[in-house]
């Protein structure tokens, strides 16, 4: 246990870091939304494309998949029917789903590789996989139903899919593994350079996004997003898990991925879908917090 709390320490501390380094300006404001950028855009991807080319894929990969996509998909479903009995403003309610359903990324990779070393890292990056295109699809859905944007049709969900760069970086990655695409070793060097610079850059850049003063209005919509993600969620995809008679350590991804906080880049999709922006800030600064000791508590139960 000494071990995996000594590879756990770094991924939160880094967070710790950037929320210092952006209060005292270092280096400057500007700085770290071009290095989210950078990293969303250049070094996430090579990760991706560099893991997924090599992955060993597993026989019941189908399964693995499929519990993390159902248990999502169902966690929305409940909260569409609580929204019915107990509702909130539209614009609220597509926040809470984005609190309930999406997870950060960098955080997946980063303590899925600290724990479980390379085999943790090849399957959380299956689950990426499918999981950015499904979530997009359910959240784009979500804003549909319950916004008026008219930016909103089939040809914006395609588009937000197909240029999503996670998702390139999947696609490249898994058809270089699938069809034995032969890389160069100085192309293969290259993008493996560039993927060590993704999860440190990746969770400073969570770090500055922490917004502390914006934990303070729409408590129950907080709490039942909360609730959703870090209970409902985690539930359902262990049920599910166990019922696809999945190994020990898939259904352990599985749990530390339902664990997660939602994703930074929820507050961009609030934004431009006319979301509540101020309550999609207070869900993923609470969020990020408190997922440390729901993961101290999966550290204690799952392994």
């Amino acid at each position: 246990m000494e071990h995996i709390f000594s590879a756990l320490i770094p991924v939160f501390g880094l967070i710790l870091i950037g929320y210092f380094f952006k209060k005292i300006k270092f280096p400057s404001l500007e700085f770290w939304p071009m290095a989210d950028k950078l990293t969303y855009y250049v070094l996430m991807p090579a990760l991706l494309i560099f893991e997924l080319s090599k992955a060993k894929f597993y026989d019941n990969s189908i399964n693995f998949v499929l519990a993390s996509l159902l248990a999502i998909f169902a966690t929305m479903i409940l909260l569409i029917i609580f929204n019915k009995f107990f509702p909130t403003k539209n614009s609220s309610f597509t926040s809470v789903i984005q609190g309930g359903i999406r997870f950060n990324t960098y955080v997946f990779l980063a303590l899925s590789g600290s724990i479980f070393g390379s085999q943790g890292l090849v399957l959380a990056a299956i689950i990426l996989t499918f999981a950015i295109p499904f979530i997009n699809i359910l959240c784009i859905s979500i804003f549909a139903l319950y916004s008026e944007n008219n930016k909103l049709d089939f040809a914006y969900l395609i588009k937000s899919i197909i240029k999503n760069p996670l998702i390139i970086g999947c696609f490249i990655g898994g058809s270089i593994n699938f069809l034995s695409i032969p890389i160069p070793i100085s192309i293969e060097n290259l993008i493996q350079i560039l993927s060590k610079a993704a999860l440190p850059l990746g969770l400073l850049s969570i770090g500055y996004a922490l917004v502390l003063e914006d934990i303070k209005s729409a408590k129950k919509d907080l709490f039942i997003s909360s609730i959703a993600k870090f209970l409902i969620l985690p539930a359902l995809i262990f049920v599910f898990g166990n019922y696809l008679e999945l190994e020990n350590i898939m259904i352990s991804i599985l749990v530390l991925f339902a664990l997660l906080p939602t994703a930074p880049s929820s507050f961009i999709l609030a934004r431009q879908l006319d979301g509540d922006v101020s309550l999609m800030s207070s869900i993923i600064t609470l969020q990020t917090l408190i997922s440390t000791l729901f993961i101290l508590l999966f550290l204690k139960f799952f392994i």
